[in-house]
């Protein structure tokens, strides 16, 4: 899920438009997707949609308040946790992270790769996820390649072994690179580090450091492969190699840990993103470190402007914006906040990777895509944007 970038203009972003909210989001909607919904916030003003249905077999709707796995949106509650460590000075940034995980990250490697760089991905170390799954590595073609979703439904892996798999991998870089490359196992890493230097698992530190100090209810990582509370189905189509997609709302969630397996709601990712660019999470020495960013290249190959786990994304006439976005089997999730706090928006999505792809393998355009580009124009920016339609 992209929000787009361009240059930021002056203009500020309008008041909250109810009815073009919802005509946006009935819009993702009609361009295929089951269902979608998310809370805008403006200077105290909220708003929350829904559109669509959890469930294709019932017609069950999708409702506002609803749980989500949220995806790599994990990697920000990850990167505060981190900074409060090294506000106690039990973590340095700059330090090696051989000096804490020498067997995970032993030898030269170890002693190049820095704290700092997991944090931004300019370790070099790659993604485990295509080793995890091996038959995606076919992806976006061949008829076996869903086969590594189902065998892993209800695996548990266990965190040194999927970097095992990332750092056994041939390296994308040298450490310290100035364009960074996107990989989850930079953050199974950190998970790691908390572990060693707080003495608690990692989802217990975080959850009680962070998401309970940012005043969220509804936040947790799962201690199984189901969802607590309502939730939709999550419906992944797999680039049409799965038609009609298929459900993996219950999915073992170890393979991507503090990487991305939190679930949320809307609500509390605008809660949370609130909190921490008011300084409530870290200090704001930490949160300038954070928001010190450098190009990273993302899975899909776009360029992002990444920090210490938060994106910067400049909307044309409506400002700066912080934030993440993510996805799992089935799930997507975005959810940016303007700089000054002053406008949120947090959208949920229950299908992904709806892109088919032509014959030399490569994902084609969607309506999808315009849609969500159209509903994040709408509710980061009002009408001080002109609207481009649906294509």
């Amino acid at each position: 899920m992209s929000l787009g970038t361009g240059t930021a203009l002056a203009n500020p972003s309008a008041a909250l438009d109810p009815r073009g909210l919802t005509s946006a989001l009935d819009g993702v909607h009609r361009a295929g997707v089951p269902g979608v919904f998310g809370e805008v916030r403006d200077a105290g003003r909220t708003w929350r949609g829904a559109s669509g249905v959890a469930d294709l077999a019932t017609g069950r709707p999708v409702t506002p308040a609803m749980r989500h796995r949220v995806g790599s949106v994990t990697k920000t509650f990850t990167a505060a946790a981190v900074m409060q460590q090294v506000e106690q000075g039990r973590i340095r940034l700059d330090a090696p992270v051989g000096d804490y995980l020498p067997d995970l990250v032993p030898g030269e490697r170890g002693r190049k790769i820095t704290v700092r760089m997991l944090l931004n991905h300019t370790s070099g170390i790659p993604d485990y996820i295509p080793y995890a799954f091996p038959s995606l590595q076919g992806l976006p073609a061949g008829p076996d390649v869903p086969k590594s979703l189902d065998d892993n439904r209800f695996r548990q892996f266990r965190p040194a072994e999927l970097i095992e798999l990332g750092l056994s991998a041939p390296p994308t870089g040298e450490p310290g690179n100035p364009t960074g490359v996107y990989s989850n196992t930079n953050y199974l890493l950190l998970g790691e580090l908390l572990e060693r230097v707080t003495g608690r698992t990692a989802e217990e530190y975080i959850t009680r450091n962070v998401i309970e100090r940012a005043g969220l209810r509804q936040t947790r990582f799962p201690d199984g492969p189901r969802i607590e509370g309502p939730h939709s189905r999550m419906y992944e189509a797999l680039f049409g190699l799965l038609d009609p997609p298929r459900d993996y709302s219950v999915y073992n969630m170890s393979w991507t840990g503090t990487g991305a397996a939190l679930v949320s709601t809307m609500d509390d990712l605008n809660r949370f993103y609130a909190a921490l660019l008011d300084g409530r999470v870290v200090s704001r020495t930490s949160l300038a470190q954070m928001q010190r960013t450098i190009p990273v290249i993302a899975l899909d190959g776009s360029t992002i402007q990444y920090g210490l786990g938060l994106h910067k994304v400049e909307m044309p006439g409506c400002g700066t914006f912080w934030g993440h976005d993510g996805t799992v089997w089935g799930s997507g999730t975005i959810s940016f906040t303007r700089a000054d706090g002053r406008r949120q928006m947090s959208v949920a999505v229950n299908l992904q990777r709806w892109h088919r792809a032509d014959a030399a393998g490569q994902p084609q355009p969607h309506p999808i895509d315009g849609a969500l580009a159209d509903l994040y124009r709408e509710a980061l920016c009002g009408d001080a944007h002109p609207r481009t339609g649906n294509p």
